[in-house]
């Protein structure tokens, strides 16, 4: 199940991420070079980014890509830093869990009232659907990483080290350069 899970996540982005990208694309040509555009393609653009970002929000959890400020807690025993983990993962429950609350009271008040998007005869809520999709996921990888974190085999978020990745950089160690005979264009 969370191996179909994963496929799904990246399937998705990635197709959202390619047809927002081909869709703007096109609507750049044909603004700036036929001086004309499809109606459409802003609020198609608009609802599939929002699909994107928060089914990416999920997926960031899983690859432990979002980035964290934890130097205080990576200062703290492994034990302690557990706890704060768990605490901290409490909270994005709650968090998650009031924004899957407030998502599922909109979607069905705009249910009820029957309002259609504005360039699709398309009823809102389904489109809007992505909040309590979204949330779900995140919920779930929460839950995931919590169970990870009681098990030792994660002791934290795994947030982005973009400081230590970068050390490179400030010890003069920089990959990047060219060999010295490529130098003085040779």
């Amino acid at each position: 199940m969370i191996k179909f899970l994963h496929k799904f996540e990246e399937s998705a982005i990635g197709l959202l991420l390619v047809a927002t990208t081909l869709l703007v694309f096109i609507e750049v040509v044909l603004r700036f070079v036929f001086n004309t555009g499809l109606l459409w393609a802003q609020e198609l653009t608009l609802y599939m980014s929002a699909w994107m970002v928060l089914m990416g929000a999920s997926w960031g959890i899983r690859e432990g890509a979002h980035i964290g400020v934890d130097a205080f807690v990576k200062k703290l025993p492994e034990s302690s830093q557990k706890v704060v983990t768990l605490i901290a993962l409490a909270m994005c429950l709650a968090y998650c869990g009031m924004f899957l609350y407030g998502s599922w009271i909109y979607l069905s008040k705009m249910h009820l009232i029957g309002i259609e998007m504005e360039d699709f005869a398309i009823e809102k809520w389904k489109a809007m659907s992505c909040l309590v999709l979204g949330f779900l996921l995140l919920t779930l990888r929460i839950v995931v990483l919590a169970i990870q974190v009681i098990k030792g085999e994660r002791l934290g978020f795994g947030f982005a080290d973009e400081a230590k990745e970068s050390m490179h950089l400030a010890d003069g160690n920089d990959q990047t350069e060219l060999p010295p005979s490529n130098k003085e264009g040779q």
